[in-house]
C-alpha cells in the first residue's frame, strides 16, 4: 500500500488550525524558504513563504511586483483569471463582473432559499443518522454553480470528482495536470455545444455578449475556474463550519436564533477557517525588497492564508473563534484585484444555509469525536471528506 506523502509546511493543518510548526514560522521566520513543486519532472524548488497579514495584504495587491503571470505555468492555466495580471485579468474580469454584483446575485437569493430547503427536508426524510457532508454541504453549492453556468447537474458526479482529484496535493503533480486536462475536455465540449446554441445561463450570456472577444481557451479556462471555485470553496464551508459550530453550542444557538448577527458571523467563519490555505503563488519579475528580505527575479512567493488571518498584529485574540467580532478586512477572499469574483455568491449561500440548518435540527449533533473526524488535509480547499451527524 502507498503511503500518503508528508505535506508541504504551508499546507498543514491541525483540525481547524494551522499546524503548530507551521504557525511558529509567523512569529520565528515571517518570511520563510519552502519547497515547492513547480512542473512535472522537474525537483521542487525554493520559493518564499509569507506568514504576517500586512506581508500577505502587500503580496496580494501589487501586480507589478508580484505577478501572477508566470512562464513556468502551464498554457491551460495561464488563461484563466488566476493565471494573468492587467491588462488581460482586468480585460475578462470586467466581462463577468456584472453577473457576480451583489444586485444581480440577490435575484438568486428565492432559488438558493428553495435548494436549501429542499436539502434539509431531504435530510429530515431519510432521517439519522446523516452525511452532512454528502447530503447538504457538497450538493447545495453544486446545484447552485450549475445552474449558474449552466452545467448540467447530471454531470455532477464527474466534475466533483475531478475538481478533487485536481485539488489534491498528495497526488503527484503530472496525475494532477492530468486530471484538469479531462477537466478541460469536459468543459471544452459543453462551450462548443453553448457556441452552437447560447441559452440563459452565465456561458451562454458570456457567448452572447462577449463571443467575438472571448477565444474558445479563454471561455473554457474561466468556466471551469467557475465550476470548481464555485462549489469547493463553499461545500468546504458549509460542512468544516457546521462542525465547528457544534463545538461551540453558545455560538450555533445565537446563529440559530439572532438574524442580525449573521453576516457577522459568515466574516468570522471564513477569517478562522480560511480553507483555501494558500493564495496562489506569485511570481517576482525583478528584484526586490519584502519585510526586509531581498527578493531576486524569478522567486516565487507562497501567501498563508490561514496565518495572516490569524496575525496578532492584524487584531487581538483572533486564535480565537467568536463570532461577536467585528473581524475587519480578513483575507479568506483574497485581496486586490484578484479577490474573489464570487464572494457575494458564496457569501449568500452561507448566510442562507447555516441558521436553516440549526433551525431545521435544533439538537445537531456530530456522532464522531472532532479529533477524529475525517479531513481534507491533502486538499488544497481544506475540508471534511465526511461528517456523520444526529438529531
Amino acid at each position: 500500500m502507498t503511503e500518503t506523502p508528508a505535506m508541504p509546511v504551508h499546507h498543514r493543518r491541525k483540525m481547524f488550525d494551522p499546524a503548530p510548526e507551521l504557525s511558529a514560522l509567523r512569529e520565528t521566520a515571517p518570511l520563510s524558504r519552502i519547497e515547492f513543486q513547480r512542473l512535472p519532472g522537474q525537483a521542487p524548488a525554493g520559493a518564499w513563504l509569507v506568514t504576517r497579514y500586512a506581508d500577505v495584504r502587500e503580496v496580494l495587491g501589487d501586480t507589478t511586483r508580484f505577478r501572477n503571470e508566470n512562464p513556468n505555468r502551464p498554457t491551460d492555466f495561464t488563461q484563466s483569471l488566476l493565471g494573468l495580471d492587467p491588462p488581460d485579468h482586468t480585460r475578462l474580469r470586467r466581462m463577468l463582473t456584472g453577473e457576480f454584483t451583489v444586485k444581480r446575485i440577490r435575484r438568486l437569493a428565492p432559488r438558493i432559499e428553495t435548494i436549501v430547503a429542499e436539502h434539509l427536508d431531504a435530510m429530515e426524510a431519510k432521517g439519522a443518522p446523516a452525511d452532512l457532508v454528502a447530503d447538504f454541504a457538497l450538493p447545495i453549492p453544486s446545484l447552485v454553480i450549475c445552474e449558474l453556468l449552466g452545467v448540467p447537474y447530471a454531470d455532477r458526479d464527474q466534475f466533483q470528482r475531478l475538481s478533487a482529484l485536481r485539488l489534491d496535493l498528495s497526488r503527484p503533480i503530472e496525475e494532477r495536470m492530468a486530471w484538469m486536462r479531462e477537466s478541460h475536455d469536459y468543459m471544452a465540449k459543453l462551450v462548443a455545444h453553448k457556441r452552437a446554441e447560447p441559452d440563459d445561463d452565465m456561458i451562454g450570456m458570456l457567448i452572447r455578449e462577449h463571443g467575438d472577444t472571448l477565444t474558445d481557451d479563454e471561455l473554457v479556462a474561466v468556466s471551469d475556474l467557475l465550476l470548481i471555485a464555485g462549489h469547493e470553496t463553499t461545500s468546504n464551508m458549509l460542512g468544516l463550519g457546521t462542525l465547528l459550530l457544534l463545538q461551540h453550542p453558545g455560538q450555533a444557538a445565537l446563529l440559530r436564533t439572532d438574524d442580525t448577527i449573521v453576516d457577522q458571523a459568515i466574516e468570522e467563519l471564513m477569517r478562522f477557517l480560511s480553507v483555501v490555505t494558500t493564495a496562489i503563488p506569485r511570481f517576482v519579475p525583478a528584484d526586490t525588497v519584502l519585510a526586509g528580505q531581498q527578493l531576486k527575479a524569478g522567486d516565487v512567493v507562497v501567501c498563508s492564508i490561514p496565518l495572516a488571518n490569524r496575525d496578532p498584529e492584524f487584531d487581538s485574540g483572533l486564535a480565537e473563534f467568536d463570532i461577536t467580532r467585528d473581524v475587519g478586512s480578513h483575507l479568506a477572499f483574497g485581496h486586490g484585484i484578484h479577490h474573489c469574483l464570487g464572494a457575494p455568491l458564496a457569501r449568500m449561500e452561507m448566510r442562507m444555509a447555516y441558521p436553516a440548518l440549526l433551525r431545521r435540527f435544533p439538537g445537531l449533533r456530530a456522532d464522531v469525536p472532532v479529533e477524529q473526524a475525517r479531513y481534507r488535509g491533502h486538499s488544497f480547499v481544506y475540508g471534511l471528506e465526511k461528517l456523520p451527524v444526529s438529531w
